[in-house]
């Protein structure tokens, strides 16, 4: 059984820009800034295609449906879709800041949960992450600060190294700031509430929509000044949706599934894999590696980030 690899799904951002190029020597559809690379996506609207092989052409949705057992092993979660999506973020600009609803309240507010997690692909010199509140905010202080315009001075920032990786849980304030390379693996939602977009217009030239009440009911007002994630041995992240793990190969080294009855997601951060009928995956490539699917030979110093779920 070989990797399964989907066409790429591109989406234009206002904070984007064109850093897939350079990076990961990606063909862009055209000239607009794009934000968001979307890898392994099973929504309703933005469908991953099998680029080839045997299951060429076909969606992931189509695969998870009809070929769950044979391709992703039994035991998963009973859900209609492809539990997790998978996306690289190139921000040349800073994003909204935002939240996730949590799930206690998602359905109340007309969406879902979405817990995610970063791993910082490359970074400029002082580009930051803004991740949490300050210590001493309140949701009265904060609902001040939106009024005045001050929100950014109220948001915790920090200043993460390239390698280092942080767990965005829904309820937890965030934003992205310029000049970040993100892989982003996250549960399967696109529910997000923006509110504060440094007062800019998006690519159409009006003020994007912002979600106010939303967000100050999504909102964890305790969730003070976190820090970047320290690894637990090879778990960079954990949680009952998802478990993600840094791997790093010397030349030679094999890898293959976490459970040989059980699918992965394999992210290409560095170097370069090779499976056994030769297909190779380089820098930036995604991948579903099936169950019961042979290992895969490092053919350099490569770092992959291996994703599974519980």
């Amino acid at each position: 059984m070989e990797p399964l690899a989907f066409a790429p799904l591109y989406m234009q951002r206002v904070w984007g820009g064109r850093t897939l190029e350079s990076s990961y020597h990606r063909s862009l559809p055209d000239e607009a800034p794009y934000g968001e690379s979307w890898e392994i996506s099973d929504r309703e609207h933005e469908q991953s295609l099998v680029i080839d092989g045997p299951y060429a052409g076909r969606s992931l949705h189509d695969l998870w449906t009809n070929e769950r057992n044979t391709l992703f092993g039994a035991g998963l979660p009973k859900c209609e879709r492809f539990p997790l999506l998978i996306k690289v973020l190139d921000a040349r600009d800073d994003l909204s800041i935002q939240v996730h609803p949590p799930a206690d309240i998602a359905p109340s507010l007309g969406g879902d949960p979405k817990t995610e997690m970063w791993y910082i692909a490359d970074a400029d010199p002082g580009a930051k992450l803004y991740v949490g509140l300050k210590k001493g905010t309140t949701r009265e202080s904060f609902e001040a600060a939106l009024e005045d315009g001050s929100v950014a001075e109220v948001v915790h920032a920090i200043k993460p190294a390239v390698g280092e990786s942080i767990f965005i849980p829904s309820g937890r304030l965030h934003a992205i700031g310029a000049g970040f390379l993100i892989h982003e693996i996250q549960q399967n939602s696109d529910t997000t509430y923006r509110v504060f977009d440094w007062n800019r217009v998006g690519l159409d030239g009006q003020p994007r929509e912002l979600h106010i009440e939303q967000s100050l009911k999504s909102i964890d007002f305790d969730d003070f000044e976190p820090g970047m994630d320290k690894p637990r041995g090879t778990v960079v992240a954990a949680c009952e949706l998802f478990e993600v793990e840094k791997l790093i190969l010397a030349p030679g080294d094999q890898v293959g599934n976490k459970s040989i009855d059980r699918f992965s997601i394999f992210s290409v951060v560095e170097g370069s894999l090779t499976s056994p009928k030769g297909k190779e995956f380089r820098k930036g490539d995604f991948f579903i590696l099936p169950s019961g699917a042979t290992r895969l030979t490092s053919t350099g110093h490569t770092t992959i980030l291996r994703t599974t779920v519980p």
